[in-house]
């Protein structure tokens, strides 16, 4: 692309672990300018493993793009170097427990010197509300969310998700509000005060948990892989493994009764409605498997995909990653590394007419573009 999209944003980047770095992240693979400060000892991420040649893979993922400055601002001179950077800034993000940037002298009131500074603030629970003071991690918030409760086998004990989910999500939520606080300057000139929780994010993002729970008055209950409001949409035997099927509809239904051998299923007053065969799964699941135990997996797949029936195989990660749709997809990239010559990176995934922006590079050694930093934007530190 000639011009990224967000080319001449420049984003002080105040936060650690994951939310907030996948949030500046995924503004960095647009074009934005991304100032990484951090303290002595690094982004916590940075000594968590897995490690290669000595460097964090789970680091390297998150800060892909962006410039590092090493201050320690429990000096004040650090701290007032810190200030001036973010008054140079168009955005400034951070993740520090609520109340903690305002005692360092980087919260909100920036924005008393700057008005059209945009400040974003990630956190576990907001920065209001009988929960914000409360730490947490990606699991506390899955916790509390709901997620965790409507996750796991039939009968069951809760189940977390497999990743990092409140974070990830509010990590996107963020880059999402910062693009609209961009807009509103745009059209206003005056930045924003932006607040988003992990909690919040994770809440907002269970709507069929919410159906049940809002319209239907009754607890969401946990179903395994099966869908809990459609049937048949699940995993279901194969003769070597697993298959998913996803049937929406009395359409793909007549088609799936007719594939298995079974026609006058789909005219069976027990099985005519998405709501009547939810309430007979067992006996939906056990005539499909009585054609799936029969066959490999990849045959099923192929009769289910040439009748127009959504399916997949369960894929590993390897499996995915190295699938000719992610290949001719670009979805793994190997960027410039300063140690280590390049270092692989998954980078945002949506396509600008036609092309997928991405970092120029992976992500930068502590404090490596500190002097480069001030001096690009004339500010003297002792």
């Amino acid at each position: 692309m000639s011009t990224l999209p967000l080319s001449g944003l420049r984003i002080l980047d105040l936060t650690r672990v994951m939310a907030g770095p996948f949030c500046t992240a995924l503004l960095a693979d647009l074009g934005a300018e991304v100032i990484k400060l951090e303290p002595p000892a690094g982004d916590d991420y940075r000594h968590i493993g897995p490690f290669l040649h000595g460097e964090s893979a789970l680091f390297t993922l998150m800060n892909r793009g962006k410039q590092s400055i090493m201050l320690d601002l429990k000096d004040p001179a650090a701290v007032a170097t810190a200030r001036a950077i973010a008054l140079h800034c168009d955005v400034v993000v951070e993740n520090f427990r609520p109340g903690v940037a305002a005692r360092l002298g980087l919260g909100p009131e920036l924005r008393d010197e700057k008005p059209s500074l945009i400040y974003a603030s990630i956190s576990g629970f907001g920065q209001s509300g009988p929960a914000a003071h409360l730490p947490a991690y990606d699991l506390v918030a899955q916790a509390m969310s709901g997620l965790m409760a409507a996750t796991g086998e039939e009968g069951g004990q809760p189940l977390k998700v497999g990743e990092s989910y409140g974070d990830l999500m509010a990590g996107l939520y963020a880059s999402w509000a910062i693009l609209a606080a961009v807009n509103k300057r745009h059209v206003t000139g005056e930045g924003s005060t932006l607040d988003v929780a992990m909690f919040d994010a994770l809440f907002s993002l269970l709507p069929t948990s919410h159906a049940v729970q809002f319209y239907a008055n009754r607890s969401p209950q946990r179903v395994g892989n099966r869908h809990p409001l459609s049937t048949p949409f699940g995993c279901f035997a194969t003769a070597d493994g697993q298959a998913v099927i996803a049937v929406l509809g009395d359409r793909q239904w007549s088609q799936l009764c007719t594939l298995i051998g079974q026609p006058q299923a789909a005219t069976d007053p027990r099985f005519t409605t998405d709501e009547a065969r939810t309430t007979y799964e067992p006996l939906v699941k056990a005539m499909i498997e009585a054609w799936s135990r029969s066959l490999p997996t990849d045959q099923v797949v192929a009769a289910l995909s040439a009748a127009g029936i959504p399916t997949a195989p369960i894929q590993t990660l390897e499996q995915a990653a190295n699938s000719d749709h992610a290949i001719a997809r670009g979805l793994v990239s190997d960027l410039p590394h300063a140690t280590r010559g390049h270092a692989k990176t998954i980078g945002q995934p949506v396509r600008f007419d036609g092309i997928k922006p991405i970092a120029p590079r992976s992500a930068p050694a502590l404090g490596a573009d500190g002097p480069a930093i001030l001096a690009r934007l004339g500010i003297t530190h002792d």
